[in-house]
Formats: C-alpha cells, sequence, structure tokens
C-alpha cells in the first residue's frame, strides 16, 4: 500500500524489500499439495494415523526451506514462520479434523430452545453438505476466511491492535521481549521498517502550507500555487531528501518533527515579541502616570511655598 501510493503520486522511489508469506501460505493451504489438503486426504482413508500423516509430511516437503523434521520426534513438525519457528504436535490431528458429530445429534441441539446451544449447532449450508459428504474443520475454516475477506476487501477496516504487557496478567508489569515478540508476530515492527524506509510523513499541499507558512511568510505572499509554495518553504528550511508529490508532500522520517521545532520557534519569538512590546506599553504608561503624579504634587507643593 506504501508503495502504490508512490506510485499513484508519481514521486522517485526505489523499491522496498519487505517480507512476503506467500510460500508459508502456499505450505499451508495450497491445494493440492498443501498442509490442511493433506490432512484432509489422511481423514478420509480410515486406517490413517496420525504417525503416517507425519511420515507424508516428511516425505513431501522434505526439500521446503520452510518445513523442519524435528531429529528426536517421528510425529512432529515445524514450520517457520517469518517471526520464528513453531513446532506442532500431530497427535490428534486426524481426530481434531474430522470432528464427527452424528448428525441427529447436531439436528436435535440444533433446535434447542435454548439460543447459546442452538448456536453452537448451526445448521450446514446446503450446497456443502451437497457438494462433499466429508466437511473437515481445515476446510470450513479456510471457506470462512475466505468469507473474511471478502468481507474486508468490500470495507475499509480499521484495526486496534492489543498488546498483553505480561503473562501473569497483573498491572504495572512490563516485560519488554514478550511484548517485542508480540510486535514482531503481529508484522507491526515490519510495518514501522517499511514505513521509516520510504516516506513515514505525508500531508496534502493544502496542509502542509496551512501549517508551515509562517515560516516563510513573504513566499505565500508572492505566489498562490500550493506547489510551489510547499516546494520554496522546504527549501528555505534546508531539507534534504524530501519529495514532492501530485497532491502531496512526502517527507523523510524526523523532518516533520524539524519543521515543528522551527514553527515552534518561530512561535515562541512571535510571542516574545508581543510580550515585548506589551510589557514596554505598559512601563511607559505606568511611567506617564507616575509623571503626571509628579508634576502635580510638585506644583501643590510648591505652589504652598509660593503663598507661605
Amino acid at each position: 500500500m506504501e508503495q502504490e501510493e508512490y506510485t499513484k503520486e508519481q514521486i522517485n522511489w526505489s523499491y522496498i524489500e519487505f517480507v512476503d508469506n506467500q510460500d508459508v501460505l502456499d505450505l499451508i493451504e495450497k491445494k493440492p499439495g498443501g498442509i490442511i489438503a493433506l490432512l484432509d486426504e489422511a481423514c478420509m482413508f480410515p486406517k490413517s494415523t496420525h504417525e503416517t500423516f507425519s511420515n507424508k509430511l516428511y516425505q513431501t516437503f522434505k526439500t521446503h526451506k520452510r518445513f523442519i523434521k524435528p531429529k528426536l520426534s517421528r510425529t512432529d513438525f515445524t514450520i517457520s514462520h517469518y517471526a520464528g519457528e513453531v513446532q506442532y504436535q500431530s497427535d490428534q490431528f486426524l481426530d481434531k479434523n474430522k470432528d464427527y458429530v452424528v448428525p441427529e445429534h447436531q439436528d436435535l441441539l440444533g433446535a434447542s430452545k435454548c439460543s447459546f446451544v442452538a448456536g453452537l449447532f448451526p445448521p450446514l449450508p446446503e450446497e456443502t453438505s451437497k457438494s462433499s459428504k466429508f466437511s473437515s474443520i481445515g476446510s470450513r475454516f479456510k471457506l470462512q476466511l475466505q468469507s473474511l475477506m471478502d468481507t474486508l476487501n468490500s470495507t475499509e477496516p480499521h484495526y486496534i491492535r492489543c498488546v498483553k504487557p505480561n503473562n501473569l496478567l497483573k498491572p504495572a508489569i512490563f516485560e519488554n521481549q514478550n511484548i517485542m515478540q508480540q510486535l514482531r508476530c503481529g508484522g507491526v515492527l515490519e510495518a514501522i521498517r517499511i514505513s521509516c524506509a520510504g516516506y513515514p510523513t505525508r500531508r496534502a499541499f493544502f496542509e502542509f502550507m496551512h501549517r508551515f507558512n509562517i515560516l516563510a511568510p513573504e513566499i505565500t505572499d508572492a505566489h498562490n500555487d500550493e506547489k510551489v509554495v510547499c516546494q520554496k518553504i522546504l527549501e528555505k528550511m534546508g531539507l534534504a531528501g524530501y519529495q514532492i508529490g501530485k497532491t502531496k508532500v512526502f517527507l523523510r522520517a524526523g523532518q516533520m518533527a524539524e519543521l515543528d521545532a522551527r514553527r515552534a520557534q518561530v512561535l515562541s519569538n512571535a510571542a516574545k515579541t508581543i510580550q515585548r512590546r506589551v510589557r514596554t506599553y505598559q512601563a511607559r504608561q505606568h511611567y506617564l502616570s507616575l509623571r503626571m503624579k509628579t508634576i502635580f504634587v510638585q506644583s501643590v507643593c510648591r505652589g504652598e511655598v509660593f503663598y507661605k
């Protein structure tokens, strides 16, 4: 998305390398040779066990760089995700994936008057039951995931990332390593790296000019073109590495903070000038008042002396 915006704004940039999880996704769910597909295939054979399923994985993915066979186990396997290695135990994989429930029992519980119980056993879609007699947990999960992706692609979702500060779930305990691991697994650190490698700060021309025109008021008065004004302001500030797009100004990491610091300095100097003028006016008014009072007292005193 970052690089799509750079292309849209027609700025000069170099391609940013980022971690792509596609090979991991293909390993897990690609048809017909993914782990989920092999698991569904094993569930269809009555004599299959988790040992035969594991051996099938070992044979199929023995050269895959993301798949690792532990040396001290005959049924476990490890997948090297982009955030680290995760070891899986294949015990009961087949039983859990079959999720066998007697249809009559499911119909009975689905017709319960208790909404909670009925919600636990929703009726399966007719097209699913007609297309295949075997419906595994893995296949249903993929259908749900596809439905979720369709929903996300048709909307503009916003995410709130929740971070668990400690495993004890107690207040005032902040475990740095634990939090860093969560951020890494959630892709937050990678997103920050990509953003900082490009132009993390971007502002529309009008917004940028409205905020920083006080840095060069003479330029704003001399030009009406917002793009030209933004260009001149940045040149006057002596910044390097920024980009001017079609509708936005793109700034490198730290440049917005530098501009804000200079803006704050200009406002501070203006405030000091106003304060100096006001204090000068107040001091002069006080002086004039004191001078008038002094002259009045002197005139009264001199008048008394004269009459005596």
